[in-house]
């Protein structure tokens, strides 16, 4: 339950107990519920969306988007953006990149970045509100953050110290390569084809947005991390209107 407490706190600003003090490898062992924190942002949006039923789709899909970031407090749109600013001002250089990463300011890049994907998901919840795919508000979440147990168990964290290094030195085979192919097997089973389209789909983004990442840093930071779960979760609201999802 602690590891649970924990993953909703770092992931989210949903309101939970004090827990004290915390150790790193309680930390580390929360990545097994990042999928489970991902469900429950869904099933909020989801409960969203029923409420504003009768609603005007364009109105809806912007209250639903602005929920989605007050719930996460912006956490991973911080993290692209700061990602965005330091994979072009970092022209090529792992040091300054990581430095840039740590500068608070954002610049054009980050901004262009943020705007865009807000607008394309803003775009795809409008389809996905007029078709009634409201189940893609809850697929979205949790297979964003299904995705992070797996970058931290298979990729160095570049940073020493911290709660991403204790991430990445406590984290099992368990919750990192175990859980998310269950969660992926089970939507596959429970969707057909267009659930393989989609973990496939997932799964390339994640192998290229890796590859970049051990091209640039040898490893992640817990921006670039954020900017994968922001990534998936677009991809995801795209990928559902493109098939479409059913």
């Amino acid at each position: 339950m602690r590891s649970f407490i924990i993953a909703i706190q770092f992931l989210t600003r949903i309101p939970v107990p004090g827990l004290g003090e915390i150790g790193e490898h309680e930390v580390g062992r929360s990545l097994a519920y990042y999928p489970l924190v991902g469900l429950v942002i869904g099933v909020l949006l989801s409960a969203f969306n029923w409420i504003l039923a009768d609603t005007p789709a364009g109105l809806q899909a912007g209250l639903i988007l602005a929920l989605w970031v007050l719930i996460t407090g912006a956490l991973h749109l911080d993290g692209l953006a700061d990602s965005a600013d330091a994979w072009i001002g970092g022209l090529g250089n792992k040091e300054r990149t990581l430095q840039i990463m740590k500068d608070p300011r954002c610049g054009p890049a980050a901004v262009v970045l943020v705007v865009l994907l807000l607008l394309i998901k803003f775009s795809a919840l409008q389809v996905l509100i007029e078709n009634e795919q409201w189940q893609i508000l809850i697929l979205s979440p949790l297979l964003a953050r299904t995705s992070l147990p797996l970058l931290f168990q298979t990729t160095a964290y570049v940073r020493k110290g911290g709660i991403g290094s204790a991430m990445a030195e406590h984290v099992s085979s368990f919750e990192g390569i175990l859980l998310p192919m269950l969660i992926s097997l089970t939507i596959i089973i429970m969707m057909g084809w267009s659930g393989l389209v989609l973990i496939l789909s997932i799964m390339g983004v994640f192998i290229l947005l890796r590859a970049m990442m051990m091209q640039r840093l040898d490893g992640i930071t817990g921006d670039t991390a954020g900017a994968l779960v922001e990534v998936i979760e677009m991809l995801v609201l795209v990928v559902a209107v493109l098939l479409p999802i059913t």
